[in-house]
């Protein structure tokens, strides 16, 4: 079933298009057709949204901070039996009964240019210029150094971990590699290890070398037995090992998405930033807040 799913926001989207793909996720038997209308701020800008919804009807799911905006869509949509979803209203209104008093509709405030904006761009320049064992010189102003060896999602998980303000970099484990001294020199950050099973990482070192053009016998970073299952076990043993003699936290990530992988250790970080949650997360049986490492 093809279901048009009209994105209607004032401000870059970013809340409407997450809240609604997870939403659809959840049915098997639904094809999204997604029609994004972003930066709606004025009423000739949604009545031709409208214009569309009409052609197209299906579910209009929107943020949009002005009072007008807001009666006209929903009032269109009525009108045409479309189903009109504002999906922060739930979340104002419980705030509002909290706090005693309402919120003061403003368009894109949660974008604005504020310290926590530049706190992400900071992170984000950060993990770019901290990946793969770059700037090993400057890791103890990390938050988290990401340790593993090759293609274990230490560069995506570090650039998800920046966009939450979370300075992250990454060392690479080669074998003798002079890089990993520093580690063991690192008071401030978080160092995590990252471990993943043989067969998997036999299977994504080749698919590399495929989108390389590379053969087995290629010589360089990833020629020669780089997908080799033997020296790939030799390399998990070793990395492993070096885990347990620091007591560094480890993630297996062969079933675990850079989503989850990141969440496990943003909470790792959390506990470390805030004392007041230690005692709590020493309670907790989730291994994501174990503080036995912090």
């Amino acid at each position: 079933m093809r279901l048009h799913v009209h994105l209607i926001s004032d401000s870059t989207g970013e809340t409407v298009t997450t809240v609604a793909r997870a939403a659809v996720s959840q049915f098997e038997d639904v094809v999204p057709v997604e029609h994004v209308w972003f930066f709606i701020r004025t009423r000739p800008q949604l009545d031709k949204v409208l214009a569309i919804v009409e052609a197209l009807p299906g579910l209009v799911i929107f943020t949009l901070a002005s009072p007008e905006l807001r009666h006209a869509l929903q009032e269109r949509c009525r009108s045409l039996s479309v189903p009109c979803v504002p999906v922060l209203d739930s979340v104002m209104n419980a705030l509002a009964g909290l706090l005693g008093s309402a919120g003061r509709p403003q368009v894109g405030r949660q974008h604005a240019l504020d310290e926590g904006y530049f706190s992400r761009i900071a992170a984000i320049d950060f993990a770019m210029r901290h990946d793969d064992g770059q700037g090993i010189d400057d890791l103890e102003n990390a938050d988290v150094v990401l340790v593993g060896v090759s293609r274990t999602s230490k560069t995506p998980t570090c650039v998800y971990l920046a966009h939450r303000g979370i300075r992250a970099a990454n060392v690479p484990i080669v074998t003798a590699h002079a890089q990993l001294e520093h580690l063991e020199k690192l008071r401030r950050p978080l160092v995590v290890g990252l471990t993943i099973s043989p067969d998997a990482l036999v299977q994504i070192r080749r698919n590399r070398q495929k989108m390389l053009g590379l053969e087995h016998g290629d010589v360089g970073r990833y020629g020669g037995d780089y997908a080799d299952l033997v020296r790939i076990r030799e390399e998990l043993v070793l990395a492993r090992r070096m885990f347990a003699r620091h007591r560094w936290p480890e993630i297996d990530v062969t079933k675990r998405s850079v989503e989850e992988t990141a969440a496990s250790i943003y909470q790792m970080v959390q506990v470390r930033q805030q004392p007041e949650l230690k005692a709590l997360a020493d309670q907790l049986p989730h291994p994501s807040f174990s503080t036995d490492h912090a």
